[in-house]
């Protein structure tokens, strides 16, 4: 029986034992494989060059994109603001030059019945 152990522990030794350079195991395990050192790799490390750039790319159009629909949305509020305002001015001079136009008519009619009288004076003497 002890023949037969040290035999498959052998052929495990064989079988697990890769790296000639590294030894013998000093707690004497042998058929466990070696552990290797943890590191968690970067996930940069993983796209390639040109994926990164097709992503920036990518995300500079949707950025524009993005932009250039704020300012047409901007530019509609805009012209719709400059109609408004203007729908206003034109609508208080028309109501300026309606009062204008009442207040020169009075002046107009003084005016008129001042000429009258005098042509009336003139035509008396």
């Amino acid at each position: 029986m002890n023949g037969l152990g040290e035999l498959s522990q052998k052929a495990k030794e064989q079988i697990l034992f890769k790296d000639p350079g590294q030894g013998r195991r000093v707690g004497g395990k042998e058929w466990k494989e070696p552990k290797k050192a943890f590191r968690i790799k970067s996930l940069g490390v993983k796209s390639s060059w040109e994926k990164k750039q097709e992503k920036r790319l990518k995300e500079q159009q949707l950025k524009a994109r993005l932009q250039e629909l704020k300012d047409e949305k901007e530019a509609e509020t805009k012209a719709k603001i400059d109609r408004i305002k203007e729908r206003r001015e034109r609508k208080e001079e028309k109501e300026r030059y309606e009062r204008l136009a009442l207040v020169m008519h009075k002046k107009k009619v003084e005016r008129l019945k001042r000429r009258e009288k005098r042509n009336k004076m003139l035509k008396e003497r």
